[in-house]
C-alpha cells in the first residue's frame, strides 16, 4: 500500500518546525526516523495532511556531558548511542540501544523519535523513565522540561501538545558503585519484548542497597516504574532470595495486557523473572 498524499516540509531550525507544528495542529506530524510511522503511513493505519521533517535541523543532534547530567538531542541515531564513547556515561542507554530492532533501524532510529512514539513495549522509555529524565519540549512559547515519570500517558500517546517539539532528553550520570542491566523476552531478537526491564543498583561500603530503580516495559499501556520494589530493597543485603522476592513484588500489582503473544499470566510470571535477573546483573556489575 502507499501512504494516503501529504505535504512534505524540511524547516532548517527548532523556531521553524515548532511554527510548522503550530500553524498546522492536528494535521501535521514530525518524521524523525520514520521507522515506526513510515510502515503506519504506508499501512495507512494513521495519516497526516503535512509531514514535518527533523533531519535537516542540526540543532537537534549530539550528546554532550554537562557536569552530572548527559544532555542526547532527541534526533540523535540509537547506532550512535549504541556505538560512542559519550553516552558511555550513561550505561542504561549503551545496553538499551542493541535490543532495538535490528541494525538497519537503528541506524535511522532516533532517541527522541523512540521516546516521543511511547510504545509501552519499547526500551528506550523504559531508560527515560528509569532514570527520571528530564525532557526538553519547544514550542511557540518557549522552552519547557517534563519529567519523564510525567511524560506517558497512554499506548502511543504523551503530554505533547500539538504545537510541541520533544528536543532533547537529560539524563543524571550516576556516580559509585553502580550497577545497571536491560533484560527483556521477545519472540526473536529485534521484536518488541513481551516484558522486560530496565534497572539499576548502587551499593554502599556495607555492600546494602543504597539506591535502586526499576522500570518495567510491555507491562501495561505505558513504562512503569515499580516503586514498591524499590522502596523494599534499599537498605537490604541483594542476595539471591531477596531479588527473587523483589521480582516478584515488582509486578504484584500490575494488569499485564493479554494478546495473540502472550497471556497477562506469562507476562507476570515471566516478568517477575527478568526483573530478578536484571537486579542479579546490576548487583553483580556494581560490586565489580
Amino acid at each position: 500500500m502507499k501512504p494516503a498524499p501529504f505535504e512534505y516540509h524540511a524547516p532548517e531550525t527548532v523556531p521553524d518546525v515548532v511554527g510548522l507544528l503550530a500553524e498546522y495542529g492536528d494535521e501535521a506530524k514530525p518524521l524523525a526516523g520514520g521507522q515506526s510511522l513510515v510502515p503506519m503511513l504506508a499501512l495507512r493505519l494513521t495519516r497526516f495532511e503535512h509531514l514535518v521533517d527533523l533531519n535537516r535541523v542540526p540543532a537537534l543532534s549530539g550528546v554532550e556531558r554537562r557536569d552530572d547530567t548527559l544532555v542526547v538531542g532527541a534526533m540523535t541515531r540509537q547506532a550512535t548511542i549504541e556505538r560512542g564513547a559519550q553516552a558511555q556515561a550513561v550505561p542504561l542507554l549503551g545496553l538499551a540501544a542493541p535490543l532495538i530492532g535490528h541494525v538497519q533501524i537503528r541506524n535511522r532510529g532516533t532517541l527522541g523519535g523512540s521516546v516521543a512514539h511511547a510504545d509501552p513495549a519499547a526500551e528506550m522509555p523504559a531508560v527515560a523513565l528509569a532514570l527520571d529524565a528530564e525532557l526538553e519540549v519547544a514550542s511557540p512559547a518557549g522552552t519547557r522540561m517534563l519529567a519523564s515519570a510525567d511524560f506517558f500517558v497512554g499506548n502511543w500517546t504523551t503530554v505533547l501538545g500539538d504545537d510541541e517539539l520533544l528536543t532533547a532528553l537529560h539524563f543524571p550520570v550516576w556516580s559509585g558503585r553502580c550497577g545497571f542491566a536491560v533484560d527483556e523476552v521477545a519472540r526473536r531478537h529485534g521484536d518488541f519484548a513481551l516484558t522486560g526491564v530496565a534497572c539499576g543498583v548502587e551499593l554502599d561500603a556495607n555492600d546494602t542497597v543504597s539506591r535502586v530503580v526499576i522500570a518495567l516495559f510491555g507491562m501495561g499501556s505505558t513504562p512503569l516504574r515499580a516503586r514498591a520494589a524499590e522502596e523494599a530493597l534499599v537498605g537490604r543485603r541483594p542476595d539471591a532470595d531477596t531479588l527473587d522476592e523483589i521480582g516478584r513484588l515488582a509486578v504484584a500489582d500490575l494488569d499485564p495486557p493479554e494478546d495473540i503473544h502472550a497471556s497477562a499470566r506469562y507476562r507476570s510470571v515471566v516478568g517477575a523473572h527478568v526483573v530478578t535477573r536484571g537486579l542479579t546483573r546490576a548487583v553483580q556489575e556494581a560490586r565489580t
